[in-house]
């Protein structure tokens, strides 16, 4: 596992605790989970950061901070997943979001005009937002669904193996 390198790159938790803006939280931010690196609180980080990164709404980062602390996962990873979805990336994941949720609500999907101003997207933005959004919840919802059950078993495996060359190294 790439714990040490996590660990070298997280934040000290006592700074974040201490951390003046971020007093009126109390003992919200005491939680080990939420700084430890475990099996359970690295899955759950995984499932609330890219069901966050999915959804197209401004406070990505706020959101997955404070479902981190709802699940009890570890908060930088979650929040950290966000950036998925940056300026860069973001068309693409997008349009796949809008494209699937056309496609779940059984809509043709819209092209996109040669050229591309506000007034095209003023106009059609009534018929474009709901697919995008139901794209964008069922995309966020299946993805960290996913990497939870993935990291979940990575984890196992990677300790069953460890074991095993554990045991064939005393031999």
């Amino acid at each position: 596992m790439p714990r040490r390198l996590f660990k070298r790159y997280m934040p000290d938790p006592m700074s974040i605790r201490e951390h003046k803006s971020l007093r009126f939280l109390g003992t919200l931010l005491h939680d080990p989970n939420l700084w430890h690196l475990n099996r359970h609180s690295v899955a759950r980080a995984m499932a609330v950061g890219l069901f966050a990164a999915f959804l197209p709404i401004p406070l990505q980062m706020l959101l997955a901070a404070i479902l981190a602390i709802i699940v009890r996962g570890n908060m930088p990873i979650a929040v950290s997943l966000v950036w998925l979805t940056n300026p860069i990336t973001m068309p693409a994941v997008f349009f796949c979001t809008y494209q699937t949720g056309a496609w779940l609500m059984d809509v043709p999907a819209r092209q996109l005009p040669d050229s591309l101003n506000w007034e095209w997207i003023t106009g059609e933005i009534s018929t474009l937002w709901q697919p995008f959004l139901l794209g964008s919840v069922v995309t966020g919802l299946v993805l960290g669904a996913l990497a939870y059950f993935l990291v979940m078993m990575y984890w196992l495996w990677w300790v069953a193996r460890q074991w095993k060359r554990r045991k064939k190294s005393r031999m």
